[in-house]
């Protein structure tokens, strides 16, 4: 397999979302759902709207959530619209939770784990996706990046607590931090499978590298960052972009990695990578492009 290119710059500037995006050479069609993650109230690391701005104006894109399956602020749609004002999402773009009337189930005929997933109606309104993800750490997954915007970022509240059960129907709120580890990573690269298989190449990714906590945005008490910011980067690849995301984090001489990697390893992260290379989702070979 060809290895996929993964761009990469240093600054880290709203301007600089939209020059890696056009490095892609991509025209998302249509209408472009484009996948954020809106933050947990009380969360003070998740990327705020302005930094986005450009970007998202630049595709004229739609910014699109999903309920959560836990408690807080965003597991109802009530509660999440009035979090998206708070966050001044809504502000600055059209606002779509997209599993606010009802859910759809995609088919994952080669499912490791799961052979459907719950996402939200309103992603068939949409042509293409752009995801931005926030890369930083995660109490369950290890890492959050764009394999988990995929999977658990665009499944329905009910998507999601299947996802985290492994498949298990009618799975208690229990049950979903109680999950063999190893299948809920499996799970999370089915999901992930589904949407690259219903977009095709209606599909872009950037990762963004800054306030990087071991604590994923939708946590409402997060641990503040634990290492220097590092830049963005822009692929057509989900799993080639979460691998150089993985690589320049374990190849930095910042010694606030060890915290990061520590999270990421013990919750074996890497092994969703694995799972989603394995389903042909993306290569874990690629060549790192800087731009400056």
């Amino acid at each position: 397999m060809e290895k996929s290119k993964v761009y990469f710059t240093k600054s880290l500037t709203p301007d600089s979302v939209v020059k890696m995006y056009k490095k892609l050479g991509i025209e998302l069609k249509g209408k472009v759902a484009v996948k954020v993650h809106s933050g947990e109230a009380g969360n003070q690391n998740y990327l705020k709207p302005p930094f986005m701005k450009p970007m998202i104006e630049y595709v004229n894109g739609t910014v699109v959530e999903c309920n959560t399956a836990y408690d807080g602020e965003r597991n109802t749609t009530e509660k999440h619209k009035k979090l998206m004002e708070d966050h001044e999402w809504s502000k600055y773009f059209d606002v779509d939770i997209m599993d606010e009337k009802e859910d759809i189930v995609l088919d994952i005929p080669n499912g490791k784990v799961i052979n459907k997933n719950y996402v939200g109606k309103n992603l068939l309104n949409y042509d293409s996706m752009l995801v931005l993800s926030h890369f930083k750490g995660h109490p369950m997954g290890g890492y959050g990046g764009a394999l988990k915007q995929l999977s658990i970022g665009v499944a329905s509240s009910k998507g999601k607590r299947y996802i985290h059960c492994a498949g298990m129907e009618g799975g208690s709120y229990d049950d979903m931090f109680h999950t063999d580890q190893i299948k809920f990573l499996e799970a999370m690269a089915d999901a992930a499978s589904s949407i690259t298989e219903h977009f095709g190449n209606n599909i872009a990714y950037i990762n963004v590298m800054c306030n990087m906590s071991v604590d994923c945005d939708c946590c409402s008490t997060a641990k503040d960052p634990c290492m220097n910011d590092i830049g963005i980067l822009a692929s057509l690849d989900p799993v080639a972009i979460d691998q150089a995301c993985i690589d320049l984090v374990t190849n930095s001489d910042d010694p606030g990695k060890d915290q990061l990697l520590e999270r990421i390893n013990s919750r074996h992260g890497i092994h969703t990578i694995e799972a989603a290379y394995d389903l042909k989702i993306g290569n874990r070979e690629y060549e790192l492009i800087e731009v400056e």
